[in-house]
C-alpha cells in the first residue's frame, strides 16, 4: 500500500514539470506562429491584391489572439497556487534567516526563464512569499536576495 501511494507520488511530481514544459513549448509556438504570419502578411501587401492583405490581417489577428489566450492559459495555471505561507505576510531582506519550514521544498519554485531573474546557485533555491521572491540558502536559512513584488501579475 505505501509502495502505490509512493509511486503515484512520484508520478505526480514528474507530471508537473512535464505540463509546465508542455505549455512553454506551445507559447513558443505561437510566437512562431505569429512570425509566420506577418511574414506572409508582408508578402502579400508586397505581391497580393487587397483580399489576400484582408486575409493575411485576420490570420495576423486569430495568431495573436490564441496566443493571448494560450498565455493567459498559462498564468492561470495553478503551478503557483500553493504559495502562501503558514504565517503572515513579512517584509524580508537579505541577511534574514527563516526557519527551515519556511523554505522547505514544498515552497520551492523551479526556475522558470521568463520570471527575468539568474538561475539559483549551489545551496540556493527561489521562494516565493506572497508577491516576493526569495533566494534562500537553503544550508544556512538566510535570504540572499529578495525580489518585491515580483509577481504582482497574478
Amino acid at each position: 500500500m505505501k509502495s502505490k501511494i509512493l509511486t503515484a507520488g512520484l508520478i505526480a511530481a514528474m507530471m508537473v514539470p512535464a505540463m509546465a514544459q508542455a505549455q512553454t513549448r506551445e507559447l513558443a509556438r505561437d510566437r512562431q506562429d505569429i512570425r509566420q504570419e506577418q511574414r506572409d502578411l508582408n508578402h502579400a501587401k508586397r505581391y497580393g491584391d487587397r483580399h489576400d492583405v484582408r486575409d493575411a490581417h485576420r490570420d495576423v489577428r486569430d495568431a495573436k489572439r490564441e496566443y493571448r489566450e494560450d498565455k493567459r492559459d498559462w498564468r492561470r495555471d495553478n503551478r503557483y497556487q500553493n504559495w502562501r505561507a503558514p504565517f503572515s505576510y513579512h517584509r524580508f531582506a537579505v541577511g534574514n534567516s527563516l526557519r527551515s519550514t519556511y523554505y522547505a521544498p514544498t515552497y520551492r519554485l523551479n526556475y522558470d526563464a521568463r520570471w527575468g531573474v539568474p538561475r539559483a546557485g549551489r545551496n540556493l533555491a527561489y521562494v516565493r512569499h506572497y508577491n516576493d521572491l526569495l533566494l534562500v540558502n537553503v544550508r544556512t536559512g538566510k535570504v540572499v536576495r529578495v525580489y518585491y513584488n515580483h509577481f504582482r501579475w497574478r
